[in-house]
C-alpha cells in the first residue's frame, strides 16, 4: 500500500510594525516552528506610522485574511487595527503588550515608548558592525596573522557550519575568526600562538558531514562521488585529526551533528561566560581570555 504524503497547511500571517518588523518575524517563526506541516505565508508590513499606511495594511489583511501580529507604539493606530480585525473575525495580537505589562507591574515605572528604540545607533550597534566586519575579513582562514584580535576562533573541517556560526555570533558583537581543517594543509602557526581568543573546535559525525557535502555537490551538478571530499573514511580521518588537535591544545569541542547554529552559538557564549570572573561580569566589559582558560 502506498504511503500518503501529507501536504503542509498554509495560512496567511500578517506582521505589522512601526519599525523594522524583526521582532515580530522572530516571534512568529518561533511559534510556527512548534507545529508540524504548517507553513505561514508571511506578509510583512514595516514602518507603519500613519493612517494612510495603515489603510493599505488593512486592505491587504482583508484581501488575504489570516493571523495578524503587531507591534505599534501609537495607540490610535493599534486600536484601529484591532477593531478592523475584530470586525472581520480575524485574530489580532500585540506581541509585546503582555511582556510590557509584566515589566510595568514589577518595576512600577511609567512606560516611555519610542518607535524603533531597540535599533538606535548606540555603542552596542557599532560594536556589532565592527564585529561583523572583523568576522567577514577573517572567514575561512583569511588573515591568520592577527587571530589574537578575535574574541573567538572556530576550528573545524568543511561543512561544520563555521561561517554561519561566526556570523551569528558577530551579530551579538563577538569578533570571530574561523580556520578550516584541510587534509595536507598545516594549521597556521598563529593559531597555536594566540592567547586572547577562545578557541573552539567544531566537529560532527562523518556520516553527517558526508551527507551535507554530497548535497552540496549535487547542488553544483558535479559528479565527484569518488573524491576524498565525500569519502567516509577520509572524512573520518579529518574529524579525528580535529579532535586530536583540540585535545592536545586543550581547546573545547562542540559536536554540531544535531545542533542548530543557534544552539552551537549558545554553547560558545556559555564558554565565554565561564571564562569571565564575577568582577569582569559586574564591570560590563568584554575581556580577552586565554584560549586555555586564563585571562590574557
Amino acid at each position: 500500500m502506498e504511503s500518503v504524503t501529507s501536504l503542509p497547511t498554509y495560512f496567511h500571517l500578517h506582521l505589522v510594525s512601526d519599525s523594522t518588523g524583526e521582532t515580530l518575524t522572530t516571534v512568529a517563526r518561533a511559534a510556527t516552528a512548534r507545529y508540524d506541516d504548517v507553513e505561514p505565508i508571511e506578509h510583512v508590513h514595516p514602518l507603519v506610522r500613519n493612517e494612510r499606511q495603515l489603510d493599505k495594511v488593512i486592505a491587504a489583511i482583508y484581501n488575504s485574511p489570516g493571523i495578524v501580529l503587531f507591534t505599534m507604539v501609537d495607540r490610535a493606530l493599534s486600536d484601529r487595527l484591532t477593531r478592523a480585525c475584530r470586525e472581520h473575525g480575524l485574530p489580532c495580537f500585540d506581541v509585546l503588550d503582555p511582556i510590557v505589562t509584566v515589566f510595568q507591574s514589577y518595576l512600577n515605572l511609567p512606560v516611555n515608548p519610542k518607535i524603533g528604540k531597540q535599533h538606535a545607533l548606540d555603542a552596542d550597534y557599532f560594536r556589532r558592525i565592527d564585529a561583523l566586519n572583523f568576522t567577514m575579513m577573517h572567514d575561512d582562514g583569511a588573515m591568520p596573522e592577527d587571530l589574537d584580535a578575535a574574541d573567538v576562533v572556530l576550528v573545524g573541517v568543511s561543512r561544520t557550519s563555521k561561517t554561519p556560526t561566526s556570523i551569528y555570533l558577530a551579530n551579538r558583537g563577538i569578533k570571530v575568526a574561523n580556520i578550516p581543517v584541510v587534509p595536507g594543509v598545516p594549521l597556521p602557526s598563529a593559531l597555536f600562538r594566540a592567547v586572547s581568543p577562545l578557541i573552539v573546535g567544531l566537529v560532527a559525525s562523518p556520516e553527517r558531514i558526508v551527507q551535507i557535502r554530497q548535497n552540496r555537490i549535487l547542488a553544483l551538478n558535479a559528479a565527484t562521488d569518488s573524491m576524498p571530499y565525500v569519502d567516509r573514511r577520509s572524512v573520518a580521518e579529518e574529524v579525528a585529526f580535529t579532535r586530536r588537535t583540540c585535545a592536545d591544545q586543550g581547546w573545547p569541542m562542540i559536536d554540531v551533528t544535531r545542533r542548530s547554529i543557534e544552539e552551537a552559538s549558545a554553547a560558545i557564549l556559555a564558554l565565554l561566560k565561564e571564562r569571565r570572573s564575577p568582577a569582569d561580569e559586574a564591570s560590563g566589559f568584554d575581556i580577552p581570555v586565554d584560549s586555555r582558560g586564563g585571562k590574557a
